[in-house]
């Protein structure tokens, strides 16, 4: 099969510009995929944080018209390498829709907003699309990643009806999460692509006055997929569907499931230099180090025997931070420490900072965001805990294992797919998974856990185990090579 070529067009990208997950996986699937022969290129706003020291840029097009918001909008394209790699991203600049400072202009933008916010995205999906003319590069696959680029799939199906060369270029969006589907004014939207209602089909299925780019790429994109086998069966549902679950039980046959995978160079205890001391499954004393480390880092009673227990988290209802707080006396009645990591909602971080403050000699809470301090709990803590109400893949519970530290989950997304229970009879699993959303099933699990740590020889081969497992992201991009080719036939 000749080779295939993919342009990714994401709203983040790391490390060059990122606010959250969605910058890793475009950072590092295009990586993968380069490796394994895929022609990947990236296609990213030239937003005004870029730091050109760092990541020097080539202008490569100059002055290329984009219609748009009834003018011919001016763009420069500019390149750089992927940090790392040979992938090339290509930078669009329109100082107008793109160059200000920021990836959002609100705090809560990436879940959609103001008109503002409609008009750089959805001049993100239009402009994309001219890349292609100009760099005379016509990919077979345009892999939109959220609901920023949503709208590339029906753009490209209204153009190719003038243009035969666009006829042929598919689309594949990835759903990192549901609950962010970018919802504007639908005149916005029409107005600035020149577009009517009757251009397209699902154009005329506007919910009121308002328009989704995700649900429009729901119904438009030639094949979807999310982050974990698990998610892509729960937002089907009610439950976890946010709205769209009707909408995506239409393309329920055209919906998988692909894990993301995580930097398995970066996360690495053998070779972390923000940790106290290296080690491996082969060798675990340097974990001993790190916990020590961990104990006088948080001000805690520095002792081996007592299994510390920790906590990497953004503070928002996604996260199960409410059975967090149910939780935390128990635990303190218990032979265990904690030790907590994370900002969000106001309301949350003063409801950890009270945990803290109620039992410093067992607990400590860091309200802020340190990635040092995020490695130092994953290696010196011996449990980890993500009791998420939802987790459409979860990138915590994977670094937490290569770590060492058994997590305890629950069993929803990407952390039922990642995370095995325990099973006592027969020795095996990866964790300890709960099924209801409900403080007491999570304690039973946490319980399960520290009764487990006190058989040390069970403990050990449990830990030894996780560390060995494969979360590549060569493994997922094998899998999005099988959707591109399933694509092409």
């Amino acid at each position: 099969m000749t080779k295939i070529k993919v342009l990714f067009v994401s709203a983040e990208l790391t490390p060059i510009a990122k606010v959250g997950g969605l910058g890793d996986v475009a950072g590092a699937l295009p990586k993968a995929l380069h490796q394994l022969g895929v022609d990947v290129r990236i296609a990213l706003p030239k937003y005004g944080i870029v730091d050109e020291k760092k990541y020097p840029l080539k202008k490569i097009a100059q002055d290329v018209s984009i219609p748009y918001n009834q003018a011919e909008e001016k763009i420069n394209i500019y390149e750089t390498p992927l940090p790392g790699s040979e992938v090339p991203v290509y930078l669009i600049d329109s100082k107008k829709y793109l160059g200000d400072n920021g990836i959002y202009f609100e705090t809560d933008a990436s879940s959609g907003g103001t008109d503002r916010e409609a008009e750089r995205f959805t001049f993100l999906a239009r402009s994309s699309l001219g890349i292609f003319e100009v760099l005379n590069w016509y990919p077979n696959i345009v892999h939109c990643q959220d609901w920023h680029a949503g709208m590339i799939p029906v753009i490209l199906k209204v153009l190719a009806k003038n243009n035969p060369k666009l006829a042929n270029v598919k689309t594949q969006l990835t759903i990192h999460n549901l609950e962010y589907q970018g919802w504007y004014n639908a005149d916005t939207i029409l107005n600035v692509l020149g577009f009517s209602a009757y251009d397209h089909p699902t154009l005329s299925k506007l919910k009121g006055d308002t328009i989704s780019s995700l649900q429009q790429a729901i119904y438009n994109a030639d094949q979807l997929n999310t982050v974990s086998p698990t998610y892509a069966k729960e937002i089907l549902t009610v439950e976890y569907g946010a709205g769209l679950e009707k909408d995506l039980q239409t393309r329920k046959d055209d919906l998988v499931g692909i894990l993301n995978g995580i930097d398995v160079d970066r996360f690495n205890p053998a070779n972390d230099k923000d940790i106290a001391a290296k080690f491996s499954s082969d060798n675990l004393s340097g974990k001993a180090k790190c916990k020590e480390d961990l104990q006088k880092l948080c001000n805690l009673p520095v002792d081996k025997k007592i299994p510390v227990v920790g906590i990497v988290s953004r503070l928002t209802g996604q996260k199960g931070i409410d059975l967090i707080n149910e939780i935390t006396d128990n635990l303190a009645n218990e032979q265990a420490q904690f030790v907590l990591l994370g900002t969000g909602d106001p309301v949350l971080e003063k409801m950890m900072q009270k945990i803290g403050s109620k039992y410093p000699e067992k607990m400590h809470v860091k309200i802020e965001f340190n990635a040092k301090v995020a490695q130092q709990i994953y290696a010196g803590s011996d449990i980890f805990l993500m009791p998420s109400r939802f987790e459409p893949c979860g990138l915590a519970q994977m670094i937490s294992m290569l770590y060492g530290t058994v997590p305890v989950v629950r069993a929803t997304g990407g952390l039922k797919d990642t995370v095995k229970d325990y099973n006592p009879s027969t020795g095996k699993g990866d964790g300890f998974v709960f099924e209801k959303y409900d403080s007491q099933e999570f304690w039973q699990a946490i319980i399960r856990a520290l009764q487990l740590y006190k058989e040390q020889e069970k403990w050990y081969n449990m830990v030894t185990s996780i560390m060995k497992k494969d979360f590549s992201w060569n493994a997922s991009a094998k899998k999005y090579i099988k959707l591109y080719e399933k694509l092409l036939k």
